[in-house]
């Protein structure tokens, strides 16, 4: 009798687990749509997309887009373990205000002058290291 009262409890307090953890999946989730980090990899993927012929480019999207969802699966599960469930709801709260929208409408043109800015870097890095290779 212990031992079904003990796999009875056992059972409840997993799938109590596992509610919590689907929820705060879902939320990182959320957080990582809100603040436009899966944009950026669908800006990333632009170029692919653009060089499929277009005669398989609609399902080439659409296993591009389950791909990304996985992306997005895996991110959420690496976000959870530096961040408590706590932290992602306040961060999904700050991606709706006014100010989280703007800078979360901004990801693609930052992403863009950043890619510049970081390439002109890279060029003058060059440069440096070449100064030391001599």
């Amino acid at each position: 009798m212990k031992k079904l009262l003990f796999s009875v409890v056992f059972i409840c307090v997993a799938q109590f687990s596992f509610a919590q953890d689907a929820a705060f999946k879902n939320d990182m989730v959320k957080f990582m749509e809100l603040s436009g980090q899966k944009s950026t990899f669908e800006l990333l993927t632009k170029d692919i997309v653009d060089n499929i012929p277009d005669a398989k480019k609609a399902d080439f999207q659409k296993e591009l887009k389950t791909s990304l969802n996985g992306l997005m699966e895996k991110m959420a599960e690496m976000y959870m373990t530096e961040f408590t469930h706590a932290d992602v709801k306040e961060f999904i709260k700050f991606y709706e205000t006014p100010a989280g929208k703007k800078l979360s409408s901004k990801t693609n043109v930052l992403f863009e002058k950043g890619q510049t800015i970081g390439q002109e870097w890279g060029m003058g890095l060059q440069g440096i290291m070449m100064k030391y290779m001599e």
